[in-house]
């Protein structure tokens, strides 16, 4: 069987390059990253994972996943891509506090299912991102600081394995691979679908506060004072933007798990900061937590850095503020701590997340831009060194990095011989690879 003799097994649509489609099939979210691939195929259904995956063992094949590709590192050439964002189904089972997501679902369709139901998931910043991709590689979100990493969350895991035979995982069916997937990527099975705790939401208070950039120490200032002290409840992300086009800004990020009238206290300092822009705080529905943040939703060429600190003392907050953003469009630092940083019992692959602020960096990837994109990257990383922990969660790697950045030499070793033995013939690709 040839990859064009799938078009008569699987459902769903086989692409092979020259066929209408092909490009815009291969093109990640990231328009940056260039997916050279052999083949696209759009699964209609979990029998069609199946089928792909024993075809591809057999021919000596490898596939690599991607619902949308924003996580996608350019890591793909000859191999073929699976589709899965017709895997969307999205069931919440409300009296266990469960969700049933496929593999192809968004986090946005789960929050519309589940907030109101007074639940939510551990989503991100971004509705449009996928759950299982985000779920894989760790997940660090909106509710991190009280509920831990996103993978932790996971109950049970429907897979295809290496030998194209469906299988359901949990820590009582397969403790190994289990683990492994919680947090060490794709690279082990293909996964079809999740089953994903959820939580109770009482009220949700949150939102973004502007302020013209002469008020970006007063921020600073106030941000460091409120993470300080903060509940694992409140999160608060503070960005020194600068739009192109646009005049630079700065902007606190917050969601606060609880009554309004307790989150207006806890940030009762920014009330003292005048000349804000805009102020968007307030009760927000779970369905709406994208809003807080309102990142693009569409494809778009940009290139993003994150590293973790060990903290943010008085010298690290003047190294932030000494330069310009430009030619950056953000400079973040997000809060963290919480649960994230404690060890948990049922922890998968990610392990804890011990640093307290998240750097994350992004600029252009326009052909014009992307080297002083990379440059600028390159001076902060560098201005911060001596803050910088060099080790990020799988989910917060880009192109050009590698899955040992995210795990000890110990964790590392044992995912590779989990995928020796369950993925001998490199069946599957995740976008950063454990094995290389």
């Amino acid at each position: 069987m040839t990859i064009n003799d799938l078009r008569g097994v699987l459902k769903g649509r086989v692409l092979l390059p020259g066929d209408d489609g092909f490009e815009q099939a291969t093109t990640a979210w990231n328009l940056t990253v260039r997916q050279p691939v052999a083949a696209v195929v759009e699964a209609a259904d979990a029998d069609d994972v199946a089928a792909l995956v024993r075809y591809a063992r057999r021919s000596g094949m490898t596939v690599t996943a991607q619902p949308s590709g924003h996580g996608a590192s350019g890591d793909v050439e000859g191999l073929i891509l699976l589709r899965t964002g017709l895997l969307n189904e999205v069931e919440v089972r409300a009296k266990e506090r469960v969700v049933r997501v496929g593999a192809g679902a968004k986090w946005g369709q789960v929050l519309a299912a589940a907030g109101p139901l007074g639940l939510t998931g551990l989503a991100g910043s971004a509705p449009g991102v996928s759950v299982t991709g985000y779920t894989l590689g760790g997940g660090v979100g909106w509710f991190s600081r009280t509920y831990g990493l996103a993978s932790d969350s996971v109950r049970a895991i429907d897979i295809v394995n290496a030998d194209g035979e469906p299988g359901r995982v949990s820590a009582e069916s397969d403790p190994e691979l289990f683990w492994a997937l919680r947090g060490g990527g794709g690279d082990f099975a293909m996964v079809t679908a999740l089953e994903l705790q959820l939580y109770p939401v009482p009220a949700l208070y949150g939102g973004r506060v502007i302020w013209p950039e002469h008020r970006t120490r007063q921020v600073y200032e106030a941000f460091l004072e409120i993470t300080a002290e903060a509940p694992r409840e409140l999160s608060v992300w503070i960005n020194r933007l600068h739009p192109p086009g646009a005049p630079p800004l700065v902007t606190l990020d917050l969601a606060y798990l609880g009554e309004a009238a307790q989150g207006q206290d806890l940030l009762a300092r920014l009330d003292k900061i005048e000349g804000a822009i805009s102020d968007s705080r307030g009760v927000i529905p779970i369905a709406d937590l994208g809003d807080i943040t309102a990142e693009p939703t569409d494809p778009a060429p940009s290139i993003a850095r994150a590293e973790l600190l060990t903290g943010l003392e008085e010298d690290a907050v003047e190294l932030l503020l000494a330069k310009p953003v430009e030619p950056l469009i953000n400079v973040q630092i997000r809060h963290l701590g919480g649960a994230l940083a404690e060890p948990g019992g049922g922890a998968g692959a990610s392990g804890t997340v011990a640093e307290p602020y998240l750097l994350g960096l992004l600029g252009l990837g326009l052909p014009h831009a992307a080297d002083a994109t990379r440059a600028k990257q390159a001076e902060i990383v560098a201005d911060l060194k001596a803050y910088i922990s060099g080790h990020k969660p799988y989910t917060l790697l880009s192109p050009g990095e590698t899955a040992a950045k995210s795990f000890p030499g110990g964790t590392l070793a044992r995912l590779r011989e989990i995928k020796r033995a369950r993925d001998p013939h490199n069946v599957f690709r995740a976008n950063y690879p454990v094995h290389g």
